[in-house]
């Protein structure tokens, strides 16, 4: 369904911020992007949703391909129109506007006021705790509940891909299980999910296929299972080093594996 071939950002037309990287997200399926911050995630997301613009960068190499169609000279509510949705991180709703006003304001494309009617219940059913809050501005919603919120307006568009930009981040563990559980739930009911995710575990057992990306690049790949049990995974994003030497770390982390 989404094909990135060797794409390259640049910022400024100076910093070279993704350099070739290449990822497949089949329909319907489920794939976690991993790495550190400053690694290029984020960058990789908005070239594909087509949001790098406002802050000057610019797709210079390679496709963004989408169900066989090369999207990257589209703007982004075209892309919206096709059923890539974007959830930015950091829980970016209207404040001043109720759960229920946050859910009417994704719905632009759509015309037909009984299928809005429709969506709203749908998403409400994955998000119950919405319901409860229906009149409170979003503003006073917790910070799961925004997330909730976030996710519930991208699903107004009714999207065949949804990327998520950090969804655990900031969030109490019960709520981070509460979250990937309804991922799960979404991508069995067929919605397929990009996630990018620095909580490396939690997204690995969800996921069915992996990446992982360092400096732009990606270093690694392949079903998450497999990347779960590599040794250099589990001692640098899994936390499972066992007993070190740490007056040796900066002479261990120069060996990466990956790196060779």
């Amino acid at each position: 369904m989404l094909s990135l071939g060797n794409v390259e950002v640049v910022y400024d037309r100076v910093f070279l911020a993704v350099k070739g990287v290449s990822i497949e997200v089949s329909e319907g399926g489920m794939v976690a992007l991993l790495g550190a911050n400053g690694a290029g995630k984020s960058t990789t997301l908005k070239a594909i949703s087509g949001l790098l613009m406002p802050e000057r960068g610019e797709v210079t190499r390679g496709e963004v391909r989408f169900n066989g169609r090369d999207v990257a000279h589209l703007s982004p509510p075209e892309r919206v129109r096709l059923g890539i949705a974007h959830v930015l991180e950091g829980r970016r709703v209207f404040e001043h506007l109720t759960p229920d006003e946050n859910l009417i304001a994704a719905t632009s494309m759509h015309r037909d006021r009984r299928r809005i009617a429709e969506l709203r219940e749908k998403v409400y059913g994955y998000f119950p705790r919405l319901k409860e809050r229906l009149s409170t501005k979003a503003g006073y919603l917790s910070g799961g509940e925004q997330q909730m919120l976030a996710i519930g307006r991208a699903l107004m568009i009714e999207p065949k891909l949804l990327m998520l930009d950090e969804p655990s981040l900031g969030l109490a563990p019960y709520l981070v299980d509460e979250i990937f559980a309804i991922l799960e739930q979404l991508n069995r009911d067929g919605v397929g999910i990009l996630l990018v995710e620095q909580n490396a575990a939690a997204a690995l057992d969800i996921a069915s296929d992996a990446y992982l990306i360092e400096n732009g690049r990606i270093v690694m790949s392949g079903a998450a299972g497999t990347l779960k049990e590599n040794p250099d995974i589990q001692e640098f994003y899994l936390g499972r080093a066992g007993r070190k030497d740490y007056h040796a770390v900066k002479h261990y982390r120069r060996r990466k594996r990956w790196l060779a």
